[in-house]
């Protein structure tokens, strides 16, 4: 009767985590809410199927999640990307990031296999900062 108790106990209390662990799970910030309307749709459909290279299947994010950053340099051997993107923020609904804001780039983020229309090397990055991808401008 002991061990029952015991097995009940530890089910519920395996319920409860494994609850607590499924309701702090979020959605991604990726959005779009219809401000892509007047974008050039090669350059949209370029955005809605450009996949991570360290995850194929999983999307970058979008364009609400995509910043310009024309200037790529190589520090202690690790490579970085800097903002350069002036566009206001809101009409694109994403988080203000400064120009000049640079961001580290590991190996596995790189994308060169899916070229890039926009003109600009892109950076997608999550809000807290996270690098999904970083694709530079062709040419470069």
């Amino acid at each position: 009767m002991k061990s029952y108790f015991k097995s009940v106990a530890l089910g519920i209390l395996l319920g409860l985590v494994f609850g607590m662990l499924l309701g702090s799970v979020r959605g991604a910030n990726a959005r779009d809410v219809g401000q892509w309307q007047n974008s050039d749709p090669a350059i949209h459909e370029w955005y809605r199927t450009l996949e991570r290279p360290d995850a194929p299947g999983s999307i970058c994010c979008t364009e609400a999640d995509s910043y310009w950053a024309d200037e790529v340099h190589v520090r202690d051997g690790k490579t970085y990307a800097v903002v350069t993107d002036d566009r206001p923020d809101g009409p694109l609904g994403r988080p203000h990031v400064p120009s000049g804001t640079e961001f580290e780039v590991p190996p596995e983020k790189l994308k060169y296999d899916k070229g890039n229309p926009t003109g600009h090397g892109v950076l997608f990055v999550s809000t807290s900062g996270y690098t999904w991808c970083y694709v530079q401008a062709t040419g470069i």
